[in-house]
C-alpha cells in the first residue's frame, strides 16, 4: 500500500499520508501550499488527526472502571498506519479498528473511518466513528490542521482570525498541558482576533463557549483560508510564537481539567456511542483568493 495519496480536480489537489490520515499538502489551482511544512526543528507534523483523546489527560492515564490505561497526549491515531479503503481521483478514505496495539492504551472496540472528498473548491474531512461492540464507546476526536503564516507575501503581523459571529466569552487556557480552572477574557474584539505571537506564550487558545461555527484566516488584500466546522463543539487555535505555522483546530473534547482524576466516560467533552451505533463529524477548507472584507 501507498505511503500516501493525491487526489485533485480543477480546483485544488490534495495529498493524504496514511499514517495518520494525515493532510500533508493542500494547493489552490495557480496557487501556493498553504500547509505548513512540518519542520522537525520547530513542529514536525502538519495537520495531524486526534483520536481517542484531544489534548492531554492527567498523568497521562485513561481511566476506566477504574483501572488505569497509559495514554499520550492526542492519543494514538496519528502515529497509526491506516488502511486505505477509498481511493478515486478526487476522494479517499482510510479505516483504523481496534487491536493489541490500541487495547493496551484504549479498552474499547473501535471502527474509525477518515475521508476526504474535493468539492468544487472545497476539501472536506469526515471522521465516521462505529461501536461494533456491546458496551458502550467512549471517545473525544479532532483536527489539528496547521497553516503557513503568513499565507502568501503578506505581512505576518497582518494575519487575522475572522470568527462568523461575534465572540464575547471567556476562552480556555492551559497550565502544565492542563485546562486551567479560570477562564480568560477573550481576545477576540467583536469577530476579529488579530494575530500576535503573544497570544501563544502560554499555548493554546482554547474556545468552548463558541458561537460560530466557521473562521477565516489570512490578511488583507491577500490570500485567505476558510474553515467550516459544523459538527464540532470546541475549537483551539495554536502556534509557537515565532514559528511559521497557525493551527486552526476543530475538536469534540479538550484537555483534562487540571485536577480532574475521574473515569474517562465523565471527561467534558467525550461523548459515547452506543451498541451498535456511529456517529459522524465533518470540516471543511476552502482556500479563497483574497481575504474578506474585515468591516
Amino acid at each position: 500500500m501507498a505511503d500516501r495519496v493525491t487526489i485533485a480536480n480543477a480546483h485544488l489537489t490534495a495529498t493524504i499520508a496514511a499514517k495518520g490520515v494525515e493532510l500533508i499538502s493542500l494547493i489552490p489551482a495557480g496557487g501556493e501550499e498553504m500547509v505548513w511544512s512540518a519542520d522537525p526543528a520547530v513542529w514536525g507534523w502538519y495537520a495531524p488527526n486526534l483520536f481517542p483523546i484531544v489534548g492531554k489527560l492527567a498523568d497521562d492515564t485513561l481511566v476506566h472502571q477504574g483501572r488505569r490505561y497509559p495514554m499520550k497526549q492526542h492519543g494514538f491515531l496519528r502515529h497509526s498506519l491506516c488502511e486505505l479503503t477509498v481511493e478515486a481521483p478526487d476522494a479517499c478514505a482510510f479505516r483504523l479498528v481496534d487491536g493489541a496495539a490500541t487495547w493496551a492504551q484504549y479498552p474499547f472496540a473501535f471502527d474509525l473511518t477518515v475521508g476526504y472528498r474535493l468539492t468544487d473548491d472545497r476539501l472536506e474531512c469526515n471522521f465516521t466513528l462505529a461501536n461494533p461492540a456491546d458496551d458502550l464507546l467512549y471517545a473525544s476526536l479532532g483536527a489539528h490542521p496547521g497553516f503557513r503564516w503568513p499565507l502568501g507575501d503578506g505581512a505576518r503581523e497582518a494575519h487575522v482570525v475572522l470568527f462568523e459571529k461575534p465572540e464575547p466569552e471567556p476562552v480556555r487556557r492551559l497550565t502544565g498541558g492542563l485546562l486551567a480552572s479560570q477562564p480568560a477574557r477573550s481576545p477576540i474584539a467583536g469577530r476579529l482576533l488579530r494575530l500576535d505571537d503573544s497570544l501563544f506564550v502560554d499555548d493554546a487558545l482554547i474556545f468552548d463557549r463558541l458561537a460560530s461555527r466557521r473562521v477565516v484566516y489570512g490578511a488583507p488584500g491577500g490570500p485567505a483560508i476558510a474553515i467550516d466546522f459544523p459538527d464540532f463543539p470546541e475549537f483551539g487555535i495554536w502556534s509557537k510564537p515565532g514559528a511559521g505555522y497557525l493551527c486552526l483546530e476543530p475538536w469534540q473534547g479538550m484537555a483534562s481539567p487540571a485536577g480532574f482524576a475521574g473515569e474517562f466516560r465523565d471527561k467534558p467533552g467525550v461523548v459515547a456511542i452506543a451498541p451498535g451505533g456511529m456517529r459522524t463529524w465533518r470540516y471543511g477548507i476552502r482556500p479563497l483568493a483574497r481575504m474578506p472584507e474585515l468591516g
